[in-house]
């Protein structure tokens, strides 16, 4: 019964992230049609990244590896009168501690927002530059609410209460495209309109737990700061997100080195490249992150049993799974990309430029779709080991190569340059994760690259040939289907070369007995 009740919650907790990640797609088209690949949408993108970054690198991080697990001991012991007063004494001493560090670096950070976006502009672009100030500001207030939501989340998750807070990113992406629509005409730009909604929904979606927190006998309130500091558990919180903030950090970076080379390489790159990652993610979010969620238990229950038969089998079949998936997609995408991304982002002010641009830039991110799938694939297998230092040493090695490439190529292909050294730094994250793996007790590395490197060129040869006859039809029905607005303009060849390249792989799938295909449907029923 207790199995069902998590399968349960994990299954509705995977609806929200996949509506979420809709949402977060309408979102980006919102932006495109407002803003296009404009100045300001640059702006608003550098703007919105700043305390984005933090978030990742601080309150979800904190949350995820060093709050929940000290909460969950707590939890342990607060039957006793004892033991909830200290459990109570630990959230206070927390909220405390999340309160007052994210004011004062919110407010440091909007002081200092001029200097900060000295990294992305220079001295030509000061009426950019000038908007994205304004944006910053607006939004910098966002990693204070943001951290608050977040310290909501873990208890509720520490309590093993889940939809709440998957629930809230649904919220946030609602009220930042309501808030896109609604006051547009009001701002001098669209951008300042869904910075407001930014601000807003992260608000609301810290509002939006605390009831649920307070329903559960969880008193949100202050405590003075000697107290907060000395606590006992928020000094192990603190000695436990230390190591791992070092190990994300080469993220983020990666993200920031990468938007400053794009806001330089020319107007609209970064716009195009964050185009076209929300669409490479859509894709990962509803495949990759899936079966890595789905597979990290048993692998952990395999490892623990040292069952390193069935790990292996495990292993190689969900990378083969993987392969099964994005490789086709990458070849599709290939073919008909002009047609997807006009069908997803074009109107308003995303012209025939904005889909230019996008969409080379989308060809050289979505050849590395496999790359970062497989990482996300095989990253749990290091994890069900308790090994969490190959793949931080794995995730540097990534931002090194990606930012060396990035600095060489931004300057003589632009975006499609930076671009290309994602798909780069990603194969070679790939290269090295299986070299750790090499050193990793109980699998077969060897067996396994074969195995795996065999059927990702069966699945390569399937999608070539599904491929020519989607190759000779595009033209016709693409001229049968223009003039007739977006939707049915772009929307019919989509899917009528989706049908005939989705039914010729099929075929072949099912005369040569695919075993992949009959595990993937067998995992899914269950």
């Amino acid at each position: 019964m207790k199995q069902k009740s998590l399968l349960a919650k994990g299954l509705s907790l995977s609806v929200l992230t996949l509506f979420s990640r809709i949402l977060g797609l309408i979102r980006e088209m919102t932006k495109a049609r407002f803003l296009g690949t404009s100045a300001f949408s640059d702006a608003f993108g550098i703007a919105f990244m700043i305390p984005n970054l933090f978030r990742r690198l601080f309150a979800e991080n904190s949350i995820s590896v060093a709050f929940i697990p000290t909460f969950r001991n707590y939890l342990e012991d607060a039957g006793t009168p004892e033991g909830k007063k200290e459990a109570e004494n630990f959230v206070k001493a927390t909220f405390t501690l999340v309160s007052f560090l994210t004011v004062c670096f919110v407010s440091v950070g909007m002081i200092f927002t001029p200097w900060i976006l000295k990294i992305f502009y220079s001295t030509e672009d000061a009426v950019a530059m000038n908007e994205a100030i304004i944006l910053t500001r607006i939004m910098f207030p966002y990693l204070a609410v943001i951290s608050v939501a977040a310290f909501f989340q873990g208890i509720l998750n520490g309590l093993k209460i889940f939809s709440p807070s998957g629930f809230t990113p649904i919220l946030f992406n609602t009220i930042v495209i309501a808030c896109t629509y609604i006051f547009s005409r009001w701002m001098a730009n669209p951008a300042r309109a869904m910075a407001i909604g930014v601000i807003t929904g992260g608000t609301v979606q810290a509002l939006f737990q605390l009831p649920f927190v307070l329903k559960n006998n969880w008193r949100i309130t202050f405590t003075s700061l000697k107290k907060a500091f000395g606590n006992a558990g928020t000094k192990k919180v603190f000695a436990l997100v230390g190591p791992t903030i070092i190990g994300m950090a080469g993220y983020q970076i990666n993200d920031v080195v990468s938007s400053a080379l794009a806001t330089r390489a020319g107007e609209g790159v970064v716009s195009s490249l964050q185009y076209s990652l929300r669409l490479q993610e859509l894709i990962l979010g509803i495949c990759a992150v899936t079966i890595g969620t789905v597979i990290l238990p048993d692998l952990t229950g395999y490892a623990k049993k040292q069952d390193w038969k069935n790990f292996n089998a495990l292993l190689a079949q969900s990378v083969k799974i993987m392969a099964l998936i994005s490789i086709p997609i990458t070849f599709y995408s290939l073919l008909m990309s002009r047609n997807i991304i006009s069908l997803v982002f074009s109107g308003g002010k995303f012209n025939a430029d904005s889909v230019k641009m996008t969409m080379e830039v989308f060809d050289f991110h979505i050849i590395g779709l496999f790359f970062i799938a497989v990482n996300r694939i095989v990253s749990p297998a290091f994890y069900a080991q308790q090994n969490t230092k190959s793949p931080t040493i794995a995730g540097l090695v990534n931002f090194a190569v990606n930012i060396t490439l990035a600095s060489l190529l931004a300057g003589n292909f632009g975006g499609r340059g930076i671009a290309l050294a994602l798909t780069i730094a990603s194969a070679v994250n790939t290269a090295v994760l299986f070299f750790f793996l090499t050193k990793t007790k109980g699998i077969e590395v060897g067996s396994l690259v074969k195995s795996v490197a065999a059927y990702a060129v069966k699945i390569a040869a399937f999608s070539l040939i599904a491929s020519v006859p989607v190759y000779f039809m595009r033209s016709g029905i693409i001229s049968l289907a223009q003039g007739h607005g977006r939707i049915i303009s772009h929307g019919i060849p989509v899917a009528a070369t989706a049908a005939v390249f989705g039914m010729v792989g099929i075929v072949l799938l099912t005369v040569t007995r695919d075993s992949i295909v009959k595990a993937a449907v067998k995992k899914i029923k269950r």
